[in-house]
């Protein structure tokens, strides 16, 4: 059975929640623009909260794989 692509929209929010929580940069967006772009900034943003509300590792890692 052939595994089906995950979403874009999806990996690129996931990519971004990764580069916040690793401490990237906002400008490290591999998307110049469109809708790819405007997920990754999303989860880059949902990355950023979760840093600064005090989830641990343990917590980001969980999240991550429920995404």
């Amino acid at each position: 059975m052939r595994r089906q692509k995950r979403n874009q929209s999806d990996r690129a929010f996931h990519k971004g929640y990764v580069a916040a929580v690793e401490g990237r940069n906002h400008d490290s967006c591999p998307h110049e623009n469109g809708a790819r772009h405007q997920e990754w900034v999303n989860g880059w943003r949902q990355g950023r909260q979760d840093y600064w509300s005090g989830f641990g590792p343990r917590a980001q890692a969980q999240r991550i794989e429920n995404m």
